[in-house]
Protein backbone atom coordinates (compact mmCIF):
# COMPACT_ATOMS: atom_id res chain seq x y z
CA UNK A 1 0.00 0.00 0.00
CA UNK A 2 0.93 3.31 -0.12
CA UNK A 3 1.21 3.59 3.58
CA UNK A 4 4.11 0.92 3.81
CA UNK A 5 5.86 2.70 0.69
CA UNK A 6 6.97 5.48 2.63
CA UNK A 7 6.64 4.14 5.78
CA UNK A 8 10.07 4.67 6.24
CA UNK A 9 10.38 8.78 6.07
CA UNK A 10 10.11 9.31 9.45
CA UNK A 11 11.17 7.81 12.58
CA UNK A 12 8.46 5.91 14.18
CA UNK A 13 8.80 6.79 17.82
CA UNK A 14 10.47 10.18 17.43
CA UNK A 15 8.16 11.28 14.32
CA UNK A 16 11.60 12.71 12.74
CA UNK A 17 12.75 12.65 9.28
CA UNK A 18 15.09 10.15 8.48
CA UNK A 19 15.14 9.78 4.83
CA UNK A 20 15.25 13.25 2.71
CA UNK A 21 14.75 11.16 -0.59
CA UNK A 22 11.99 9.01 0.04
CA UNK A 23 10.17 12.29 1.52
CA UNK A 24 10.66 14.02 -1.80
CA UNK A 25 8.93 10.99 -3.73
CA UNK A 26 6.55 10.67 -1.35
CA UNK A 27 5.51 14.56 -1.95
CA UNK A 28 5.94 14.34 -5.57
CA UNK A 29 3.38 11.34 -5.54
CA UNK A 30 0.85 13.28 -3.96
CA UNK A 31 0.96 16.12 -6.03
CA UNK A 32 -1.42 17.04 -8.33
CA UNK A 33 0.53 16.04 -11.84
CA UNK A 34 0.72 12.27 -10.11
CA UNK A 35 -2.61 11.77 -8.80
CA UNK A 36 -4.50 11.67 -12.50
CA UNK A 37 -7.65 13.58 -11.14
CA UNK A 38 -6.89 16.66 -13.68
CA UNK A 39 -8.94 16.93 -16.70
CA UNK A 40 -6.64 18.38 -19.91
CA UNK A 41 -6.72 21.95 -20.57
CA UNK A 42 -6.82 21.08 -24.26
CA UNK A 43 -9.87 18.38 -24.14
CA UNK A 44 -12.10 20.93 -22.14
CA UNK A 45 -11.61 23.49 -24.62
CA UNK A 46 -12.34 20.76 -27.60
CA UNK A 47 -15.49 20.18 -25.38
CA UNK A 48 -16.35 23.38 -25.13
CA UNK A 49 -15.89 24.00 -28.86
CA UNK A 50 -19.52 23.66 -30.22
CA UNK A 51 -19.84 25.51 -33.16
CA UNK A 52 -17.76 29.54 -31.91
CA UNK A 53 -15.14 30.12 -34.37
CA UNK A 54 -11.66 31.45 -33.36
CA UNK A 55 -11.64 35.18 -32.41
CA UNK A 56 -8.11 37.25 -34.01
CA UNK A 57 -5.80 37.55 -30.79
CA UNK A 58 -5.09 40.85 -29.45
CA UNK A 59 -1.53 41.25 -27.87
CA UNK A 60 -1.81 41.63 -24.74
CA UNK A 61 2.19 41.93 -24.21
CA UNK A 62 1.66 45.35 -25.24
CA UNK A 63 -0.45 46.32 -22.10
CA UNK A 64 0.66 43.92 -19.57
CA UNK A 65 3.51 41.77 -18.11
CA UNK A 66 4.50 38.71 -18.76
CA UNK A 67 2.79 36.91 -16.17
CA UNK A 68 -0.41 39.23 -16.28
CA UNK A 69 -0.69 38.29 -20.19
CA UNK A 70 -0.11 34.88 -20.12
CA UNK A 71 -2.80 34.38 -17.52
CA UNK A 72 -5.04 36.54 -19.05
CA UNK A 73 -4.86 34.86 -22.57
CA UNK A 74 -4.99 31.49 -21.34
CA UNK A 75 -7.95 31.90 -18.88
CA UNK A 76 -10.05 34.26 -20.69
CA UNK A 77 -10.64 31.91 -23.91
CA UNK A 78 -11.29 29.55 -21.56
CA UNK A 79 -13.90 31.98 -20.09
CA UNK A 80 -14.97 32.38 -23.10
CA UNK A 81 -15.47 28.80 -24.24
CA UNK A 82 -17.68 27.98 -21.69
CA UNK A 83 -19.74 31.37 -21.88
CA UNK A 84 -20.45 29.89 -25.47
CA UNK A 85 -21.66 26.57 -24.45
CA UNK A 86 -23.82 27.84 -21.68
CA UNK A 87 -25.36 30.80 -24.37
CA UNK A 88 -24.75 33.62 -21.84
CA UNK A 89 -23.07 37.15 -22.73
CA UNK A 90 -22.26 38.11 -19.16
CA UNK A 91 -19.26 37.80 -16.68
CA UNK A 92 -18.85 38.14 -13.21
CA UNK A 93 -15.06 39.11 -12.44
CA UNK A 94 -14.72 38.24 -8.42
CA UNK A 95 -11.74 40.28 -6.87
CA UNK A 96 -10.98 41.60 -10.75
CA UNK A 97 -7.71 43.91 -9.07
CA UNK A 98 -6.96 46.50 -11.83
CA UNK A 99 -9.43 44.78 -14.34
CA UNK A 100 -6.74 43.27 -16.39
CA UNK A 101 -9.08 39.74 -17.31
CA UNK A 102 -12.50 41.77 -17.07
CA UNK A 103 -11.72 44.54 -20.04
CA UNK A 104 -9.48 41.56 -22.50
CA UNK A 105 -12.98 39.62 -21.95
CA UNK A 106 -14.36 42.64 -23.10
CA UNK A 107 -12.33 43.86 -25.47
CA UNK A 108 -11.27 40.49 -27.07
CA UNK A 109 -14.58 38.61 -26.60
CA UNK A 110 -17.02 41.02 -26.66
CA UNK A 111 -18.52 39.46 -23.27
CA UNK A 112 -20.21 41.98 -20.85
CA UNK A 113 -18.69 42.48 -17.77
CA UNK A 114 -18.68 43.43 -14.15
CA UNK A 115 -15.43 43.36 -12.56
CA UNK A 116 -16.00 43.52 -8.50
CA UNK A 117 -13.31 44.05 -6.23
CA UNK A 118 -13.63 45.46 -2.30
CA UNK A 119 -10.47 47.93 -2.85
CA UNK A 120 -11.76 51.13 -4.01
CA UNK A 121 -8.38 52.14 -5.42
CA UNK A 122 -8.24 49.31 -7.65
CA UNK A 123 -11.84 50.23 -9.01
CA UNK A 124 -10.19 53.85 -9.49
CA UNK A 125 -6.96 52.10 -11.34
CA UNK A 126 -9.43 49.82 -13.57
CA UNK A 127 -11.08 53.09 -14.93
CA UNK A 128 -7.66 54.89 -14.80
CA UNK A 129 -6.35 51.82 -16.62
CA UNK A 130 -9.37 51.72 -19.32
CA UNK A 131 -8.32 55.43 -20.01
CA UNK A 132 -5.39 54.47 -21.10
CA UNK A 133 -6.08 51.68 -22.86
CA UNK A 134 -8.39 53.32 -25.41
CA UNK A 135 -5.21 55.36 -26.15
CA UNK A 136 -3.64 52.32 -26.75
CA UNK A 137 -5.75 50.77 -29.21
CA UNK A 138 -6.26 53.99 -31.41
CA UNK A 139 -2.18 53.55 -31.83
CA UNK A 140 -3.02 49.91 -32.25
CA UNK A 141 -5.67 50.35 -35.08
CA UNK A 142 -3.41 53.12 -36.70
CA UNK A 143 -0.33 50.51 -36.93
CA UNK A 144 -2.80 47.83 -38.30
CA UNK A 145 -3.75 50.08 -40.86
CA UNK A 146 -0.11 51.02 -42.11
CA UNK A 147 0.67 47.51 -41.92
CA UNK A 148 -1.87 45.99 -43.81
CA UNK A 149 -1.57 48.80 -46.67
CA UNK A 150 2.47 48.13 -46.86
CA UNK A 151 2.00 44.55 -47.17
CA UNK A 152 -0.85 44.56 -49.56
CA UNK A 153 1.06 47.35 -51.83
CA UNK A 154 4.31 44.42 -51.32
CA UNK A 155 1.60 41.73 -52.77
CA UNK A 156 0.01 43.61 -55.23
CA UNK A 157 3.32 44.50 -57.04
CA UNK A 158 4.66 41.18 -57.01
CA UNK A 159 1.61 40.12 -58.37
CA UNK A 160 1.64 41.08 -62.56
CA UNK A 161 5.19 39.16 -62.43
CA UNK A 162 3.03 35.95 -61.05
CA UNK A 163 0.29 36.77 -63.30
CA UNK A 164 2.17 36.78 -66.84
CA UNK A 165 3.83 32.90 -65.60
CA UNK A 166 0.94 31.75 -64.58
CA UNK A 167 -1.29 32.88 -67.90
CA UNK A 168 1.38 31.44 -70.52
CA UNK A 169 0.92 27.88 -68.58
CA UNK A 170 -2.91 27.73 -68.73
CA UNK A 171 -2.56 29.06 -72.77
CA UNK A 172 -0.07 30.30 -75.42
CA UNK A 173 -2.56 32.60 -76.90
CA UNK A 174 -2.81 36.31 -76.15
CA UNK A 175 -5.70 37.10 -72.99
CA UNK A 176 -7.88 39.98 -73.26
CA UNK A 177 -8.31 42.63 -70.16
CA UNK A 178 -10.91 40.61 -69.60
CA UNK A 179 -9.52 37.13 -69.21
CA UNK A 180 -6.71 38.58 -67.31
CA UNK A 181 -8.65 39.53 -64.44
CA UNK A 182 -10.84 36.46 -64.43
CA UNK A 183 -7.60 34.45 -64.29
CA UNK A 184 -6.39 36.59 -61.27
CA UNK A 185 -9.71 36.42 -59.23
CA UNK A 186 -8.73 33.16 -58.64
CA UNK A 187 -5.52 34.01 -56.95
CA UNK A 188 -6.57 34.37 -53.32
CA UNK A 189 -3.84 36.55 -50.85
CA UNK A 190 -4.51 34.55 -47.59
CA UNK A 191 -2.57 36.06 -43.87
CA UNK A 192 -1.89 39.45 -45.47
CA UNK A 193 -1.86 40.66 -41.67
CA UNK A 194 -2.42 38.04 -39.31
CA UNK A 195 -3.02 39.81 -36.25
CA UNK A 196 -6.20 41.15 -38.39
CA UNK A 197 -7.03 37.80 -39.81
CA UNK A 198 -7.95 39.56 -43.32
CA UNK A 199 -8.14 37.24 -46.57
CA UNK A 200 -8.59 39.02 -49.85
CA UNK A 201 -8.14 38.87 -53.50
CA UNK A 202 -5.32 40.48 -55.81
CA UNK A 203 -6.49 42.02 -59.10
CA UNK A 204 -4.17 44.00 -61.21
CA UNK A 205 -2.97 44.01 -65.10
CA UNK A 206 -1.02 46.93 -65.19
CA UNK A 207 0.60 49.11 -61.84
CA UNK A 208 -2.12 51.97 -62.89
CA UNK A 209 -4.65 49.42 -62.45
CA UNK A 210 -3.11 47.64 -59.32
CA UNK A 211 -2.94 51.49 -57.46
CA UNK A 212 -7.03 51.72 -58.61
CA UNK A 213 -7.52 48.25 -56.81
CA UNK A 214 -5.70 48.89 -53.77
CA UNK A 215 -7.21 51.92 -53.26
CA UNK A 216 -10.64 50.52 -53.57
CA UNK A 217 -9.52 47.15 -51.52
CA UNK A 218 -8.04 49.36 -48.57
CA UNK A 219 -11.48 51.44 -48.41
CA UNK A 220 -13.06 48.08 -47.89
CA UNK A 221 -10.82 46.67 -45.19
CA UNK A 222 -10.58 50.02 -43.47
CA UNK A 223 -14.59 49.42 -43.42
CA UNK A 224 -14.13 46.33 -41.73
CA UNK A 225 -11.35 47.46 -39.76
CA UNK A 226 -13.14 50.30 -38.20
CA UNK A 227 -16.50 48.07 -37.77
CA UNK A 228 -13.89 46.00 -35.28
CA UNK A 229 -12.09 48.53 -33.24
CA UNK A 230 -15.37 50.47 -33.24
CA UNK A 231 -16.30 47.19 -31.23
CA UNK A 232 -13.25 47.12 -28.93
CA UNK A 233 -13.84 50.78 -28.52
CA UNK A 234 -17.36 49.91 -27.10
CA UNK A 235 -16.32 47.91 -24.20
CA UNK A 236 -14.93 50.67 -22.30
CA UNK A 237 -16.79 52.81 -20.19
CA UNK A 238 -18.14 55.46 -22.44
CA UNK A 239 -16.68 58.82 -20.22
CA UNK A 240 -13.28 56.76 -20.26
CA UNK A 241 -12.18 58.78 -23.11
CA UNK A 242 -13.22 60.63 -26.30
CA UNK A 243 -14.04 58.06 -29.46
CA UNK A 244 -11.28 58.68 -32.41
CA UNK A 245 -13.37 61.24 -34.52
CA UNK A 246 -12.57 62.37 -38.31
CA UNK A 247 -11.75 66.07 -36.91
CA UNK A 248 -8.41 64.62 -35.46
CA UNK A 249 -7.61 63.70 -39.48
CA UNK A 250 -5.91 66.18 -41.76
CA UNK A 251 -9.28 65.26 -44.55
CA UNK A 252 -8.08 67.68 -47.04
CA UNK A 253 -5.28 64.99 -48.11
CA UNK A 254 -8.70 62.08 -48.53
CA UNK A 255 -10.14 60.98 -51.10
CA UNK A 256 -13.90 61.95 -51.08
CA UNK A 257 -14.88 57.61 -50.32
CA UNK A 258 -12.36 58.12 -47.64
CA UNK A 259 -14.43 61.54 -46.07
CA UNK A 260 -17.04 59.77 -46.36
CA UNK A 261 -16.45 55.86 -44.59
CA UNK A 262 -14.28 58.41 -41.61
CA UNK A 263 -17.94 60.54 -41.24
CA UNK A 264 -19.44 57.36 -41.20
CA UNK A 265 -17.22 55.40 -38.73
CA UNK A 266 -17.51 59.02 -36.40
CA UNK A 267 -21.14 58.63 -36.23
CA UNK A 268 -21.40 54.65 -35.48
CA UNK A 269 -18.81 55.24 -32.41
CA UNK A 270 -21.29 58.59 -31.21
CA UNK A 271 -24.45 55.71 -31.19
CA UNK A 272 -22.66 53.36 -29.97
CA UNK A 273 -21.80 55.28 -26.22
CA UNK A 274 -25.42 54.55 -25.64
CA UNK A 275 -25.13 50.84 -26.09
CA UNK A 276 -25.57 49.30 -22.89
CA UNK A 277 -23.85 45.72 -24.03
CA UNK A 278 -20.81 44.55 -24.52
CA UNK A 279 -19.18 46.65 -21.81
CA UNK A 280 -16.63 45.98 -18.95
CA UNK A 281 -18.09 48.21 -15.83
CA UNK A 282 -15.77 48.11 -12.51
CA UNK A 283 -17.24 48.13 -9.37
CA UNK A 284 -16.81 48.30 -5.64
CA UNK A 285 -17.63 45.82 -3.27
CA UNK A 286 -16.77 43.54 -0.44
CA UNK A 287 -17.65 40.11 -1.55
CA UNK A 288 -18.56 37.24 0.99
CA UNK A 289 -20.46 33.87 0.69
CA UNK A 290 -23.91 35.67 2.03
CA UNK A 291 -23.69 38.54 -0.86
CA UNK A 292 -26.69 39.30 -2.93
CA UNK A 293 -25.40 39.82 -6.63
CA UNK A 294 -28.64 41.47 -7.38
CA UNK A 295 -28.21 44.22 -5.02
CA UNK A 296 -24.83 45.33 -6.86
CA UNK A 297 -25.33 44.46 -10.34
CA UNK A 298 -29.15 45.71 -11.59
CA UNK A 299 -29.27 43.96 -14.28
CA UNK A 300 -28.05 40.39 -13.60
CA UNK A 301 -28.76 37.54 -15.97
CA UNK A 302 -27.83 34.09 -16.50
CA UNK A 303 -24.05 34.95 -16.37
CA UNK A 304 -20.38 32.84 -15.69
CA UNK A 305 -18.37 33.70 -12.59
CA UNK A 306 -14.53 33.95 -12.31
CA UNK A 307 -11.64 34.89 -10.49
CA UNK A 308 -8.39 35.09 -11.60
CA UNK A 309 -6.02 34.67 -8.46
CA UNK A 310 -8.99 35.58 -5.72
CA UNK A 311 -7.75 35.74 -2.03
CA UNK A 312 -7.93 33.52 0.90
CA UNK A 313 -11.55 32.79 1.34
CA UNK A 314 -12.86 34.56 -1.23
CA UNK A 315 -11.82 32.13 -3.72
CA UNK A 316 -14.04 29.51 -1.29
CA UNK A 317 -17.13 32.26 -1.38
CA UNK A 318 -17.01 32.37 -5.33
CA UNK A 319 -17.89 28.71 -5.08
CA UNK A 320 -20.54 28.82 -2.02
CA UNK A 321 -22.15 32.52 -4.11
CA UNK A 322 -21.84 29.90 -7.28
CA UNK A 323 -23.48 26.91 -6.07
CA UNK A 324 -26.67 29.24 -4.25
CA UNK A 325 -27.23 31.19 -6.94
CA UNK A 326 -29.46 29.87 -9.93
CA UNK A 327 -28.52 33.03 -12.31
CA UNK A 328 -24.83 31.87 -12.49
CA UNK A 329 -24.45 28.91 -14.56
CA UNK A 330 -20.92 27.99 -14.70
CA UNK A 331 -17.51 28.69 -12.46
CA UNK A 332 -13.93 29.40 -13.40
CA UNK A 333 -11.80 29.74 -9.90
CA UNK A 334 -7.92 30.21 -9.49
CA UNK A 335 -7.27 30.97 -6.25
CA UNK A 336 -4.09 32.23 -4.38
CA UNK A 337 -2.67 33.28 -0.90
CA UNK A 338 -3.65 30.06 1.24
CA UNK A 339 -2.00 31.43 4.38
CA UNK A 340 -5.10 33.84 4.56
CA UNK A 341 -7.72 31.60 4.73
CA UNK A 342 -9.44 30.86 7.34
CA UNK A 343 -9.86 27.50 9.00
CA UNK A 344 -12.81 25.90 11.26
CA UNK A 345 -10.70 23.82 13.13
CA UNK A 346 -7.42 25.65 13.72
CA UNK A 347 -8.02 26.91 17.24
CA UNK A 348 -10.79 24.22 18.02
CA UNK A 349 -13.57 27.02 17.86
CA UNK A 350 -16.88 25.80 18.12
CA UNK A 351 -19.22 28.02 15.44
CA UNK A 352 -20.90 25.82 13.00
CA UNK A 353 -22.69 29.10 11.63
CA UNK A 354 -19.80 30.89 10.76
CA UNK A 355 -18.43 30.15 7.06
CA UNK A 356 -14.87 28.84 6.87
CA UNK A 357 -12.09 29.14 4.12
CA UNK A 358 -11.40 25.53 5.19
CA UNK A 359 -12.82 23.05 4.76
CA UNK A 360 -15.46 23.12 2.64
CA UNK A 361 -16.43 19.61 1.39
CA UNK A 362 -18.33 17.31 4.02
CA UNK A 363 -16.37 14.73 4.03
CA UNK A 364 -13.42 17.29 5.63
CA UNK A 365 -15.72 18.51 7.91
CA UNK A 366 -16.55 15.42 9.39
CA UNK A 367 -13.05 14.56 9.82
CA UNK A 368 -12.23 17.90 11.58
CA UNK A 369 -9.29 18.43 9.24
CA UNK A 370 -6.79 21.08 10.27
CA UNK A 371 -3.80 22.28 7.65
CA UNK A 372 -2.93 25.14 10.44
CA UNK A 373 -0.86 28.21 8.86
CA UNK A 374 2.62 27.05 8.29
CA UNK A 375 1.11 24.13 6.03
CA UNK A 376 -1.10 27.06 4.72
CA UNK A 377 1.89 29.13 4.32
CA UNK A 378 3.70 26.54 2.77
CA UNK A 379 1.36 25.65 0.31
CA UNK A 380 1.70 29.23 -1.36
CA UNK A 381 5.68 28.34 -2.27
CA UNK A 382 6.61 27.64 -5.84
CA UNK A 383 8.55 24.42 -6.34
CA UNK A 384 8.42 24.56 -10.09
CA UNK A 385 10.51 28.08 -10.03
CA UNK A 386 13.08 26.74 -7.36
CA UNK A 387 13.52 23.85 -10.11
CA UNK A 388 14.69 26.07 -12.48
CA UNK A 389 17.11 27.70 -10.50
CA UNK A 390 15.14 30.20 -8.73
CA UNK A 391 16.54 30.78 -5.29
CA UNK A 392 15.06 31.07 -2.01
CA UNK A 393 14.81 34.52 -0.40
CA UNK A 394 17.04 32.61 2.91
CA UNK A 395 18.33 35.98 4.08
CA UNK A 396 15.14 37.59 4.83
CA UNK A 397 13.91 34.50 6.27
CA UNK A 398 16.64 34.32 8.30
CA UNK A 399 16.39 38.02 9.45
CA UNK A 400 12.39 37.10 9.97
CA UNK A 401 13.36 34.06 11.96
CA UNK A 402 15.61 35.97 14.27
CA UNK A 403 13.70 38.86 14.76
CA UNK A 404 10.59 36.59 15.81
CA UNK A 405 13.46 35.51 18.67
CA UNK A 406 13.91 38.99 19.66
CA UNK A 407 10.67 39.66 20.28
CA UNK A 408 9.59 36.47 22.37
CA UNK A 409 12.48 37.06 24.44
CA UNK A 410 13.00 40.92 25.05
CA UNK A 411 9.23 41.74 24.59
CA UNK A 412 7.45 38.30 25.68
CA UNK A 413 4.89 38.50 22.60
CA UNK A 414 4.16 35.23 21.24
CA UNK A 415 1.35 36.55 18.72
CA UNK A 416 0.42 39.62 17.20
CA UNK A 417 -2.53 40.65 14.58
CA UNK A 418 0.50 43.26 13.33
CA UNK A 419 2.33 42.94 10.37
CA UNK A 420 5.78 43.48 9.25
CA UNK A 421 5.36 43.64 5.80
CA UNK A 422 8.55 44.02 3.31
CA UNK A 423 10.58 45.99 5.76
CA UNK A 424 13.79 43.63 4.96
CA UNK A 425 13.65 45.19 0.84
CA UNK A 426 13.82 48.69 2.73
CA UNK A 427 16.26 47.96 5.21
CA UNK A 428 19.88 49.29 5.13
CA UNK A 429 21.59 46.43 7.77
CA UNK A 430 19.73 43.37 10.43
CA UNK A 431 19.93 46.64 12.86
CA UNK A 432 18.57 48.92 10.91
CA UNK A 433 15.33 45.94 9.79
CA UNK A 434 14.48 45.22 13.42
CA UNK A 435 14.26 48.85 14.36
CA UNK A 436 11.61 49.56 11.81
CA UNK A 437 10.04 45.73 12.40
CA UNK A 438 9.27 46.78 15.92
CA UNK A 439 8.19 49.67 14.98
CA UNK A 440 5.62 48.40 12.82
CA UNK A 441 4.82 46.13 15.70
CA UNK A 442 4.24 49.10 18.12
CA UNK A 443 6.92 48.14 20.43
CA UNK A 444 9.72 50.12 21.98
CA UNK A 445 13.17 49.67 20.87
CA UNK A 446 14.60 52.45 22.67
CA UNK A 447 15.56 49.52 25.64
CA UNK A 448 17.22 47.62 22.65
CA UNK A 449 20.27 48.29 22.22
CA UNK A 450 22.54 48.06 18.72
CA UNK A 451 24.73 45.75 20.37
CA UNK A 452 22.14 43.23 22.06
CA UNK A 453 20.51 43.17 18.21
CA UNK A 454 23.93 41.84 16.51
CA UNK A 455 24.56 39.24 19.54
CA UNK A 456 21.29 37.84 18.61
CA UNK A 457 22.62 37.72 14.81
CA UNK A 458 25.69 36.07 15.28
CA UNK A 459 24.52 33.88 17.84
CA UNK A 460 22.09 32.23 14.89
CA UNK A 461 24.25 33.45 11.79
CA UNK A 462 25.53 29.81 11.72
CA UNK A 463 22.38 28.19 11.19
CA UNK A 464 21.11 29.93 8.31
CA UNK A 465 22.21 27.04 6.22
CA UNK A 466 19.94 24.95 8.43
CA UNK A 467 17.30 27.46 7.58
CA UNK A 468 17.62 27.24 4.09
CA UNK A 469 17.85 23.69 3.97
CA UNK A 470 14.23 23.29 6.45
CA UNK A 471 12.42 26.13 3.81
CA UNK A 472 13.97 23.82 0.79
CA UNK A 473 11.88 21.23 2.18
CA UNK A 474 8.98 23.13 2.72
CA UNK A 475 9.19 24.04 -0.73
CA UNK A 476 9.20 19.94 -1.97
CA UNK A 477 6.30 19.60 0.10
CA UNK A 478 4.01 22.83 -1.35
CA UNK A 479 2.17 20.81 -4.00
CA UNK A 480 1.04 18.26 -1.49
CA UNK A 481 -0.89 20.78 0.78
CA UNK A 482 -2.11 22.77 -2.18
CA UNK A 483 -3.39 18.83 -3.33
CA UNK A 484 -5.62 18.95 -0.23
CA UNK A 485 -6.78 22.62 -0.77
CA UNK A 486 -8.05 22.58 -3.93
CA UNK A 487 -9.22 18.83 -3.76
CA UNK A 488 -11.48 19.80 -0.80
CA UNK A 489 -12.85 22.62 -3.16
CA UNK A 490 -13.47 20.20 -6.01
CA UNK A 491 -15.49 17.63 -3.43
CA UNK A 492 -17.46 20.62 -2.45
CA UNK A 493 -18.78 20.71 -5.63
CA UNK A 494 -19.15 16.99 -6.74
CA UNK A 495 -21.48 17.18 -3.11
CA UNK A 496 -24.04 19.59 -5.07
CA UNK A 497 -27.07 18.10 -6.88
CA UNK A 498 -26.91 21.01 -9.28
CA UNK A 499 -23.81 20.34 -10.65
CA UNK A 500 -23.16 18.84 -13.75
CA UNK A 501 -19.61 18.30 -14.52
CA UNK A 502 -16.64 20.07 -11.96
CA UNK A 503 -12.73 19.51 -12.38
CA UNK A 504 -10.06 21.26 -11.56
CA UNK A 505 -7.60 22.36 -14.64
CA UNK A 506 -4.32 23.03 -15.10
CA UNK A 507 -4.33 26.24 -16.75
CA UNK A 508 -1.01 28.09 -16.73
CA UNK A 509 2.81 27.90 -16.90
CA UNK A 510 3.66 27.04 -13.01
CA UNK A 511 6.59 28.89 -13.48
CA UNK A 512 5.29 32.16 -14.91
CA UNK A 513 2.10 31.69 -12.67
CA UNK A 514 2.94 29.62 -9.60
CA UNK A 515 -0.82 29.25 -8.48
CA UNK A 516 -2.21 27.68 -12.00
CA UNK A 517 -4.79 25.46 -10.99
CA UNK A 518 -8.47 26.18 -11.43
CA UNK A 519 -11.26 25.16 -9.78
CA UNK A 520 -14.51 24.94 -12.94
CA UNK A 521 -17.60 23.82 -12.74
CA UNK A 522 -21.45 24.03 -14.93
CA UNK A 523 -24.91 23.01 -13.44
CA UNK A 524 -27.25 21.07 -15.01
CA UNK A 525 -28.98 22.21 -17.91
CA UNK A 526 -32.64 21.74 -16.10
CA UNK A 527 -30.68 24.70 -13.80
CA UNK A 528 -30.50 27.04 -16.68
Amino acid sequence: TDDDMFSNVFCENSKKLINVHLFALAAKYYSLPNLGVCTPLEDILEALRGGSQETTGIKTDEFMNNKKSHEVQVMSKLVDRIANYCGIKQVIDIGSGKGYLSSFLSMQYNLKVYGIDSSNSNTNGAHERNRKLKKHWRAYQSRGRANLKSQRLEKANDRPVESEIKSKTISEKPLNNDNILQNQDQVTIQNLVPSCGFTDTATSETSKQTEVDLVAQTQSDESQLSEEFLAILNVLPADAVEVFSSSQCNCGELCEEEKAQRKMTSLKAKASKSSESNLYFPLTSCITAETELSDIITDLEDCVMVGLHTCGDLAANTLRIFTAKPEIKAVCSVGCCYHLLSEQFENQEDCPEEVWGFPMCQYLKDKAWCCGRNARMSACLALERVAVGQILPTESLFYRAVLQVIIEEIYGVTKSDRHVGKTFSRSSSFIDYVRKSLKKLELDDSKLPDSCIMDYYEKYKDRMNELEAFNMLKVVLAPCIEVLILLDRLCYLKEQDSIAWSGLVKLFDPVKSPRCYAVIALKKQSCF
